[in-house]
């Protein structure tokens, strides 16, 4: 993507919030059989861009109804535990959805008064005959979806074509691959532009060993949309998947390390490596 040079946009803080875990096995996050099996746990996690003037929460993750059902393991609610970063909920302005998937789009009745940004494809994906595969229509929620649908008729939902600028400093790049709309937020900060990837890639080895994990609607979009989103990161150390375990191990720790927040928009740790 194109616009103004780096020196003339704004740096945004940019914090990861896990919010909750799940035990899998390393075989269950590859499409390709991997010969290393161990376990190899998924975290689930939002994200929240803060800048001079503006406060910007990327996914609303899942409640505590839906951890049980799902059997996740539910660590606090991603909402009020904005609270560890001084946010109330009504602060919140503005939600960008990389996709509607439960553990991305949930929690989004909690935030009335945020303006909802997602591609249009993902909605349309989401209430598409695809749905008639429970292969495809398990990770959504109606309930999610529904809450979009009313949030469109209550005009809060703001529809993007493909990549836009949200804001200067702020770039939403459809890359696809996981689902039909999945989005992807690039962020300009203090150290570079770092890459939200959320599920375009779950965790670093499946960008870097270009193997995709296995809920995905097509398969060639998703392998694109890896290189494609390593080129806008300014080194491999500014992109951060949507589910590793490595995120919270790699990036310093925000106020207690009890509250589950890290913040990217600092270098990682020393000796953390990158991809």
């Amino acid at each position: 993507m194109t616009g103004s040079p780096s020196s003339d946009l704004p740096e945004y803080e940019v914090y990861a919030l896990r919010y909750a875990t799940v035990a899998r096995r390393r075989n269950q996050n590859f499409m390709q059989a991997d010969p290393h099996d161990g376990p190899m746990p998924m975290d689930y996690f939002v994200w929240l861009i803060r800048g001079a003037d503006r406060c910007c929460l990327v996914d609303t993750g899942f409640n505590r109804q839906a951890s049980e059902l799902r059997q996740r393991e539910f660590l606090r609610c991603p909402i009020t535990g904005l609270a560890a970063l001084d946010i109330a909920p009504d602060q919140v302005s503005d939600v960008i959805l990389t996709h509607l998937h439960y553990d991305h789009a949930g929690n989004v009745n909690l935030l009335p008064r945020a303006r909802i940004h997602l591609q249009e494809a993902e909605l349309q994906y989401a209430v598409s005959r695809h749905m008639q595969f429970h292969l495809l229509r398990h990770a959504y929620a109606v309930d999610d979806v529904t809450h979009i649908v009313e949030g469109l008729y209550g005009d809060r939902v703001v529809f993007y074509q493909g990549d836009a600028t949200y804001a200067p400093g702020i770039e939403l790049l459809h890359v696809g691959g996981h689902t039909q709309g999945l989005q992807a937020v690039r962020v300009h900060t203090a150290r570079g532009w770092i890459v939200l990837a959320s599920d375009a890639s779950h965790y670093y080895d499946n960008v870097c060993n270009e193997s995709p994990f296995p809920i995905v609607h097509d398969v060639g979009a998703m392998l694109t949309g890896y290189r494609r989103l390593l080129g806008l990161c300014d080194s491999a150390d500014h992109f951060v998947p949507g589910h590793d375990p490595l995120v919270m191990q790699r990036y310093p720790a925000h106020g207690d390390p009890a509250d589950g927040i890290v913040a990217l928009h600092v270098s990682p740790r020393e000796g953390a490596a990158a991809l």
